[in-house]
């Protein structure tokens, strides 16, 4: 081959190698569609939000597909992986934990609701008649747990050890003067589990999943108003000044899907914004 042709050659190379890489670079930091998004959500009130909130916006051209998830940990990483374009359904603590602990490329945007967490019995109507050996069940994730032993704190069940953090379990019970047994489950099983415990903490979509309601069911509960917990609308990073995200909080955070969460709900279930 000439010098010339070997030169032609390189620079041709070089060229698509460069362009290549230019559309990589693209692909990567690429602004979510305009016209259709897909969201994560748990099963129960964040997927029945969500269908509301896809009617509001299919009305303006957007169409919003919705993934529906029985797990807390799933639509995280369908989230950062790239499967999903966002996902409703998750408290700050829980993201940030999960975000810390995974290396998640994902953040909050804006708030969404709140599900006061409750505690449940089919054996007992208050947590005073609680005896030695009774158990109690509470969410086995790091900050539901946490959040559920907090609880459990504030309603005189039991003590926790000064200072601990998002990450407490069980272990970290400095003080429990009714002998109580903390039965640690996956969230989604303990509406499922209730009949063999004397109470349980259950996360409100789980509980209404089950048919139970915060306001005649729960027999202790968080502040239904203010309350501490507010869920969040989540993406990727590098989408989260996308103008369809702009878009999904002006329908979400709207007077007609207030008015449906206080209407479909009855409490259980309040708005965060």
């Amino acid at each position: 081959m000439s010098k010339l042709s070997k030169g032609i050659t390189l620079g041709v190379l070089a060229l698509t190698t460069g362009l290549l890489l230019a559309g990589c670079g693209k692909a990567e930091g690429k602004a979510l569609d305009t016209k259709k998004v897909t969201v994560g959500v748990t099963s129960g009130p964040h997927q029945e939000l969500m269908e509301e909130v896809a009617k509001q916006a299919k009305k303006d051209g957007l169409e919003i597909k919705i993934k529906s998830f029985d797990d807390y940990n799933t639509p995280n990483t369908a989230l950062n992986d790239g499967d999903l374009d966002a996902n409703s359904y998750q408290t700050i603590p829980f993201l940030d934990q999960q975000v810390k602990d995974k290396n998640y490329k994902i953040q909050k945007v804006f708030k969404t609701v709140a599900f006061p967490l409750g505690v449940y019995s089919k054996k007992i109507k208050s947590l005073d008649e609680l005896k030695a050996g009774d158990k109690v069940g509470v969410p086995n994730d790091p900050s539901n747990e946490y959040r559920a032993l907090k609880l459990l704190q504030k309603a005189g069940v039991i003590k926790l050890k000064a200072g601990v953090e998002e990450k407490a379990t069980k272990n970290d019970i400095a003080e429990n003067p009714k002998k109580i047994e903390i039965v640690e489950l996956e969230a989604s099983q303990i509406p499922n589990q209730l009949g063999e415990l004397s109470s349980a903490v259950i996360n409100t979509n789980f509980a209404m999943g089950a048919g139970l309601t915060i306001n005649k069911d729960s027999i202790y509960h968080e502040p239904l108003k203010n309350n501490p917990y507010p869920n969040v609308f989540v993406v990727r990073t590098e989408n989260k000044d996308d103008k369809v995200v702009k878009e999904l909080k002006k329908y979400y955070q709207s007077a007609e899907t207030k008015k449906f969460i206080e209407k479909r709900f009855k409490g259980s279930v309040v708005p965060a914004f």
